[in-house]
């Protein structure tokens, strides 16, 4: 008998109060697993699912269908990391979060990019030390890059841009992962590429 050919996917709850997942949800997955299988659950609230590749199409479809939101594995931008959102919805940013998950989760780049999000200075979220992270305060929006949470030169990002209005936001950001695209080196972080660059080039092309 020929070998099923699977493919590993990544599946969340959509950008939402925290990383949650309901009932419905849970059983949906479970369809797609045998009773040895193991779930494994990254960092970045985000669940490795293996299916069938010639079934992709039809079982993202379900998953979909309960809200589930579905990912590709490997050297793509990871879908929004985000804190609790404590305050609520409006307070919190979340359909700023929202807009900027939808136009930047997925895209190809040189090496897996960690975007993360927190809609106040508490960081929950951890927007310092990945790859980029966007922190809301006040009424805008701060743009930090080039964080690192491991290894012994683990360090804070880089504040590129303060106060920014959410078009701002969005504009900013997918332009540093669109210059990240296109000038990074295969499995250069993005630390490494802000560094190899420069942050003022960078600065420069973002501003235009």
């Amino acid at each position: 008998m020929e070998e099923v050919k699977k493919i590993k996917i990544a599946v969340n709850g959509g950008i939402s109060f925290g990383a949650k997942l309901n009932a419905k949800q849970m059983i949906t997955i479970a369809k797609y697993m045998n009773e040895e299988d193991e779930l494994e659950l990254t960092t970045f609230q985000q669940l490795y699912l293996e299916i069938p590749e010639d079934q992709k199409d039809e079982i993202i479809r379900e998953l979909e269908g309960v809200g589930l939101r579905c990912y590709p594995v490997g050297n793509y931008v990871k879908s929004l990391r985000t804190c609790n959102f404590c305050k609520g919805e409006e307070a919190e940013g979340m359909p700023v979060a929202k807009e900027l998950n939808e136009r930047v989760a997925g895209k190809d780049v040189p090496f897996t990019l960690k975007i993360a999000y927190t809609g106040c200075p508490i960081g929950c979220g951890e927007p310092l030390i990945n790859d980029i992270g966007v922190m809301k305060i006040k009424d805008g929006f701060n743009l930090y890059a080039g964080g690192k949470s491991k290894g012994k030169d683990a360090q804070v990002g880089t504040l590129l841009f303060e106060n920014l209005e959410p078009h701002d936001l969005y504009q900013k950001v997918e332009k540093l992962i669109d210059l990240y695209a296109a000038n990074g080196k295969k499995r250069e972080t993005v630390l490494k590429f802000i560094n190899r660059f420069g942050k003022d080039q960078i600065l420069e092309q973002l501003s235009q």
